[in-house]
């Protein structure tokens, strides 16, 4: 195996991408500009569905909300695969921001976005490690609990 295989490592995890969600409104899953690519942000989607809805931690537990940002983080490596064929591609993963559905006593916004932070390093490894912003807000699309988006520097 290569020394940096990304989609080897997924494997090695046991984790297969899904296919790159669609839209859900008028915008496109993916820009390229130069050597970046923004990924729009992705919402918890597993086959076409939800896998939690509502805010944390009243209707969803903070532990779901962690599985919820790493469902996010797979669905923006599927549109990023998507986009530039190769994930191996990727020389940096640059930046993540993390909204999550909450009401104004959550302070566990990081420990959200750490569901998609930690998949990155696991996947990328050293390439993986990112700046982010963790915040909170009262709802995200289709009730979705958290939402992430993606930049990426490739090659």
């Amino acid at each position: 195996m290569p020394e940096f295989d990304p989609e080897g490592r997924l494997r090695e995890l046991g984790i297969e991408l899904p296919a790159a969600p669609k839209p859900v409104a008028s915008y496109v899953p993916a820009v390229r500009t130069g050597n970046l690519v923004l990924v729009s942000g992705q919402i918890p989607m597993r086959a076409g569905e939800l896998i939690a809805r509502g805010v944390v931690p009243g209707q969803v537990s903070l532990e779901r909300a962690i599985a919820c940002a790493r469902q996010c983080a797979l669905n923006g490596l599927a549109v990023l695969k998507a986009e530039i064929g190769d994930l191996a591609r990727v020389t940096r993963v640059v930046r993540l921001g993390c909204f999550v559905a909450c009401g104004p006593a959550l302070t566990d916004h990081p420990k959200v976005a750490n569901g998609a932070s930690e998949l990155m390093f696991e996947v990328f490894g050293e390439r993986g490690r990112h700046a982010r912003a963790a915040v909170g807000c009262p709802s995200l699309p289709l009730g979705a609990p958290v939402e992430v988006e993606f930049m990426f520097e490739v090659e």
